[in-house]
């Protein structure tokens, strides 16, 4: 499978998400999407990330712009974390790691001196087209979602 591209389509994908659902890229054709990827739910980084979309979350949808966020946790893991925190966007599982290597997000990482195969937090932008318009890798999270939030608004 390719990876995706800046300025190219996205290829619809499906993954089974919170709330029973089972989410496609095509089901967020009505406005931008915020597709976010994070190591893992209901850590510290994760969580603060989570909390600040979910903040602004009002500000996207005013803009026509939904979000999900994704990680490889089960469906059961990613439902906890949502509850827990009020999250109001879905978050998907991707065990498989199917969307991880479309989006090329899992690189090695160090984690407490070993070396590791870990999701990178990226956050991508895609239009209502299902075009992949802004990218971000390596994501520090203070002040990430009202970066993207700014992007948003500039599309």
């Amino acid at each position: 499978m390719n990876t995706v591209s800046l300025d190219q389509a996205v290829p619809d994908f499906t993954l089974p998400a919170t709330g029973g659902k089972t989410v496609s890229l095509s089901d967020y054709r009505d406005g931008p999407l915020v597709l976010y990827f994070y190591p893992k739910a209901s850590t510290p980084g994760c969580t603060q990330e989570g909390q600040d979309f979910r903040d602004l979350y009002q500000e996207f949808r005013a803009l026509g712009a939904d979000v999900l966020g994704a990680s490889r946790d089960s469906v059961k893991a990613q439902q906890n974390f949502k509850d827990k925190y009020a999250f109001p966007f879905e978050l998907l599982s991707d065990t498989d790691e199917t969307l991880c290597s479309l989006f090329d997000v899992i690189h090695e990482k160090n984690m407490y001196g070993r070396k590791v195969m870990g999701i990178e937090r990226s956050t991508f932008l895609i239009d209502a087209d299902g075009v992949l318009r802004r990218e971000w890798r390596k994501v520090k999270v203070k002040g990430h979602a009202a970066e993207v939030l700014a992007a948003v608004r500039e599309l």
